[in-house]
């Protein structure tokens, strides 16, 4: 029987919804955080979709603060802390807690080229220097770094340290990593590669972390429960159709232009407005025309429904 962690189930990477003077949108946040909440899902702010590397402090303290104003009862709230400098990162957590986060979590700085023991000193100090507990995200495509499995599995017996989110495309990495922890009760794996997600829950993992959920949280909630059922076909499934949305504004895009195409479909939806903190860039008029005709395709081909909030 699959052990129930914690820590696990549908953790939905925000985006960072901005108004056109690069702040918060409020109102925005409120209706990201509904959709989410009503599939059974909790938010994880300030990861990369929420494009943190590129936010200013006091957007990201405001979204701190509002999103753990919006927590529900019982329920968690993940937030990232990643910075190139440690002890801004310890800072950030010191805040998080401050406010009511319950878990944060922190890949590696990508400025050095770190050797493994720095690697683990990294990690190691976060973990005794914050008052939450920890989740290691490894993300080789903003790092280029994968962190190696023997040097996680150490530090996962750190007492601070509760799970790993792994956003690596690799088919061998995630096989070795559910045969290392998932019999382990006080060690969680997320999956951070949607077009895995059904083939992970049926081998293992605890839980989610798709950025696509910040459209159709729906898809993954039923995904979940159809491993929980041991429901493979309808698991299946549901994989096609997050696998058909995720090509929709991830494929032939570098990893900046897919978080702006995500934002142009929630703007067609009604969710938030498509503004990109810079460097990033909103995508054409043409090209939001076109991506909501894809969608529409999409919705009604495969008969989805699509949260609309005019």
């Amino acid at each position: 029987m699959k052990i129930k962690k914690k820590y696990n189930g549908l953790v939905v990477p925000s985006i960072t919804p901005l108004t056109e003077k690069y702040k918060l949108d409020h109102e925005a946040v409120e209706k990201i955080f509904d959709n989410i909440f009503n599939y059974g899902g909790v938010p994880f702010i300030l990861g990369t979709t929420g494009e943190a590397s590129s936010l200013p402090n006091d957007v990201k303290l405001d979204f701190i603060r509002l999103a753990a104003k919006l927590k529900q009862p019982n329920k968690l709230l993940y937030s990232g802390i990643s910075s190139n400098c440690v002890a801004d990162s310890i800072t950030m957590a010191k805040q998080c807690a401050d406010e009511g986060v319950d878990v944060v979590v922190a890949h590696l700085p990508a400025y050095f080229t770190l050797t493994e023991q720095e690697i683990k000193e990294y990690f190691t100090t976060l973990a005794n220097e914050i008052p939450l507990p920890l989740i290691v995200y490894n993300i080789p495509a903003t790092t280029h770094v994968s962190i190696q499995l023997k040097l996680l599995n150490d530090l996962s017996y750190h007492d601070n340290i509760v799970g790993t989110k792994d956003s690596e495309r690799n088919p061998e990495r995630l096989k070795q990593s559910l045969n290392l922890w998932a019999n382990r009760s006080d060690f969680s794996h997320f999956l951070g590669w949607g077009a895995q997600s059904a083939h992970a829950l049926f081998t293992g993992g605890d839980g989610l972390v798709p950025s696509t959920g910040n459209l159709f949280p729906d898809i993954y909630y039923k995904m979940l429960v159809a491993a929980d059922n041991n429901d493979e076909q309808a698991a299946l499934s549901l994989q096609r159709h997050s696998n058909l949305l995720g090509d929709l504004y991830q494929g032939k895009r570098l990893l900046g232009g897919s978080l702006a195409a995500l934002k142009s479909l929630m703007e067609s939806a009604g969710l938030c407005r498509s503004y990109m903190m810079p460097p990033l860039q909103q995508v054409s008029q043409a090209d939001a025309a076109e991506l909501q005709q894809s969608l529409q395709n999409i919705i009604t081909k495969e008969n989805l429904n699509l949260p609309i909030y005019q």
